[in-house]
């Protein structure tokens, strides 16, 4: 009967350095994703001062708006924790694994010419897949979106669903779902950071009185921010630009005001329809009365 005989082959100090790697290995991995857990709040912080708009009431309201889930914040966190401790653990285990087979005098020069052939090729196979998974954890790091939120990517415009380090998934207006890759994404507008602004262009009678008929719009304003149906939408007192615009027998009025995110189509219905109703109450003409008139 054959038996094998170990004692030439694992030595005591042989079993020292094993077990020497193992705990240096486990140590290793602890600290740092401690470090990465530190690393990435304070990144995620760094982002969240840069869209935080101050101690102002505007200000407070968008501490609300943008950052204010802290369940999309951990979220983030959790997620980016998770993935680079999976990049940490993998790593070290393959590092320490090498080095036990070195300590067991396990010739490695043949396995590691296969495995820089093989990882050749595969680094040419999984470009796109590395450049979309460093651009997910930037994003993610960097808060360009998150669920919820109505952005442009140049090539679809819809509303994020979900939010993965390697593909966006979007759902557009038409209600078709859209799968973007992350490294793909080369400019990205978001509607939903922040605030969104609501625009209204009043079109009044060339030889109206700019002077009344602003006037008669900063008091439509001044209503709109005592509104009960805008608290919810309305973040700032809205604003008369004054004459934007005239034409030969037009002059538009412009105004505009800060709402939060993707509620400015309340706001702007509001403000249009207040404002037609107040200036045909004070006598002011339109551009089709104008000409009605000329006639």
């Amino acid at each position: 009967m054959c038996t094998m005989d170990f004692s030439s082959w694992l030595v005591p100090s042989d079993l020292i350095g094993i077990a020497a790697v193992v705990v240096i290995t486990i140590v290793a991995r602890f600290v740092l994703v401690l470090l990465t857990k530190r690393a990435t709040r304070l990144a995620l912080e760094r982002a969240k001062r840069r869209h935080v708009g101050g101690v102002s009431k505007t200000g407070k309201l968008l501490e609300a708006v943008t950052f204010g889930s802290q369940e999309r914040y951990s979220q983030r966190a959790a997620t980016l924790g998770a993935v680079i401790s999976s990049l940490i653990s993998v790593t070290l285990a393959v590092v320490a694994v090498l080095t036990i087979l070195a300590i067991l005098k396990v010739p490695l020069a043949p396995l590691l010419a296969s495995a820089g052939v093989g990882g050749i090729v595969l680094a040419f196979g999984a470009q796109t897949v590395i450049k979309d998974f460093l651009s997910g954890m930037f994003m993610l790091m960097e808060d360009q979106y998150g669920v919820g939120d109505l952005v442009d990517t140049g090539e679809v415009k819809g509303t994020v669903e979900d939010v993965g380090l390697r593909v966006t998934r979007l759902r557009d207006a038409s209600g078709t779902i859209w799968y973007v890759r992350n490294g793909e994404i080369l400019r990205l507008g978001n509607q939903s950071q922040g605030w969104s602004t609501a625009m209204v262009d009043i079109p009044v009678a060339i030889d109206e009185d700019p002077a009344r008929v602003i006037a008669i719009l900063e008091v439509v304003a001044a209503d709109a921010e005592d509104a009960e149906e805008l608290t919810a939408a309305l973040l700032d007192r809205p604003e008369v630009a004054g004459v934007t615009a005239v034409t030969a027998n037009t002059m538009t009025i412009h105004l505009s005001a800060k709402t939060k995110p993707n509620l400015h189509p309340i706001v702007q219905r509001w403000l249009l329809e207040r404002s037609l109703s107040a200036l045909a109450k004070a006598g002011v003409r339109t551009p089709t009365q104008l000409g009605l008139a000329g006639e």
